[in-house]
């Protein structure tokens, strides 16, 4: 039997299919632009997963098997993630058409101002996803309705998304409840409150030029939103029913999230809810999606039906609302479905061939220097986010390969994880074929590399992190 050293695949063997993929994804983003989800992406990582295969087989002679094994593994460990997916879309639809998102939009168009819009939305999204640890759960609730109140008052859509996403993963980072924190203190061997409180001298400053950009670039903005508010608000008072009762919605879910419900049974349990508020204020609505002026219960059952799993149309009188409003439920994250299938095949390809392991560990053995060594954590964690498409598969692998080099150069385990967090959590969103990329774009009607820029928290994370290693800030030798 060869040793491991033996059967790693050659570097330049193993970035074959990451070379593929990448070409791939630039030929289907120029031909498709912003429609390459719908399928072309798709082809893009099955066309890499081949290669590797191919290469692995006839190289390295690795049986099929292998191969088979490790997706059925990966595709286990994504089930959830896939149910997750399903039910976001269908709290989506929920929200919308029971009228919990057009109250939030009638009021907060009113009381907002397009200066602060920005920053305050930052601060909102950061505040929901410290307390409920998920900042999926937090951009498809209270992230849709921002988005709508930026297209009343007129602000950018790639802006605005860019301030809810900084919100909402830096309290998936820092919130206690959050998976991610869990896992990569747990992955590290570090406890989590010591995880916590060592990320806040990364994340903090972070976070605060964050705010500063979105404080400055909302200062520039006119009342350029005013004429259109008007026509917001009239077109969502003709067509709902806005009632302050349907905010009873949010704040049930808020209260299932404060008990640490897990976050499956939190969205379905709120999608419910926003149902049967539905059924009781919104039954000319779900008349008009099931096609009928008859307000019987079947009708109204069908128009429910209707909105958890597919799209809906509500005319408002008013284009831009029309297009705000509609919604497409769990069909709607079908291809984001298909696209997660497809990254998890390549990503297990890539482990049970050998050739990412190889890849990780031409990068970790350039790691000479306190510098270099967080700076290869947070270049492999953002290239395992490209490689396997998950972010929790990310956090464990770079995890597990670098913990014996931290240990071996004398670094405490914290900054493993500090650094894990930095690079892996924050940068999965800004990945198109990511899990947490695609489910956002999707949520937000945003697509990736839209928002990517304004993603100012996201972006500066990893930099930020090499940059308090660089000056030595709070980092010590571990303890003999």
């Amino acid at each position: 039997m060869r040793n491991e050293n033996e059967s790693r695949p050659h570097p330049l063997i193993a970035i074959t299919p990451v070379v593929v993929l990448i070409c791939f994804l630039g030929i289907t983003i120029a031909l498709f632009g912003s429609d390459s989800l719908s399928g072309g992406s798709q082809i893009a990582l099955l066309m890499g997963m081949a290669v590797c295969v191919c290469l692995s087989m006839a190289v390295y002679r690795t049986p099929w098997r292998t191969f088979e094994s490790q997706i059925k593994k990966t595709l286990g460990e994504v089930s959830i993630t896939l149910v997750i997916l399903l039910c976001v879309g269908m709290l989506a639809g929920s929200w919308m058409i029971s009228g919990v998102v057009p109250t939030m939009i009638y009021y907060g168009i009113q009381i907002m101002s397009p200066q602060f819009f920005l920053v305050s939305s930052c601060i909102i999204c950061a505040l929901v996803s410290v307390l409920s640890g998920s900042s999926w759960t937090t951009i498809a609730t209270i992230g849709v309705a921002l988005l709508g109140i930026a297209h009343a008052l007129g602000i950018s859509e790639a802006w605005t998304a860019g301030a809810i996403i900084s919100g909402a993963y830096f309290g998936d980072k820092m919130s206690p409840l959050s998976d991610t924190t869990i896992l990569a203190s747990s992955a590290t061997g570090v406890d989590l409150f010591t995880h916590i409180r060592y990320m806040t001298y990364t994340t903090t400053p972070t976070f605060v030029i964050t705010l500063v950009v979105f404080f400055i670039a909302g200062l520039g903005s006119d009342e350029v939103g005013e004429l259109q508010v008007g026509e917001y608000t009239e077109g969502l008072a003709q067509t709902f029913n806005i009632s302050l009762w349907t905010l009873l919605v949010p704040v049930l879910t808020g209260v299932l999230i404060a008990r640490r419900v897990p976050s499956l049974i939190v969205l379905f349990v709120s999608s419910l809810m926003a149902g049967l508020a539905a059924l009781i204020l919104q039954p000319h609505i779900l008349c008009e999606i099931a096609e009928t002026t008859e307000a019987t219960a079947a009708a109204m059952t069908r128009g429910l039906a209707i909105t958890f799993y597919g799209s809906t149309a509500v005319d408002t009188g008013y284009g831009p609302l029309n297009e705000l409003v509609s919604t497409s439920g769990m069909a709607g994250m079908l291809n984001t479905v298909w696209l997660i299938l497809c990254a998890m095949c390549f990503g297990a390809s890539m482990v049970a061939s050998g050739m990412l392991a190889s890849i990780t560990h031409v990068i970790a053995r350039m790691a000479r220097s306190r510098v270099s060594l967080v700076s290869s954590t947070v270049g492999t964690g953002i290239f395992l986010n490209i490689t396997t498409g998950d972010q929790f598969i990310s956090i464990v692998l770079n995890a597990d390969m670098y913990k014996e080099v931290y240990r071996e150069q004398g670094y405490e385990s914290r900054l493993l994880s500090r650094t894990t967090e930095d690079a892996a959590t924050v940068t999965s969103v800004l990945i198109p074929w990511n899990t947490c990329g695609m489910t956002q774009s999707t949520v937000l009607g945003v697509p990736t590399l839209t928002y990517l820029p304004y993603c100012f928290f996201n972006l500066l994370s990893p930099l930020m992190s090499i940059l308090v290693a660089a000056i030595g800030w709070k980092i010590r030798r571990a303890s003999p």
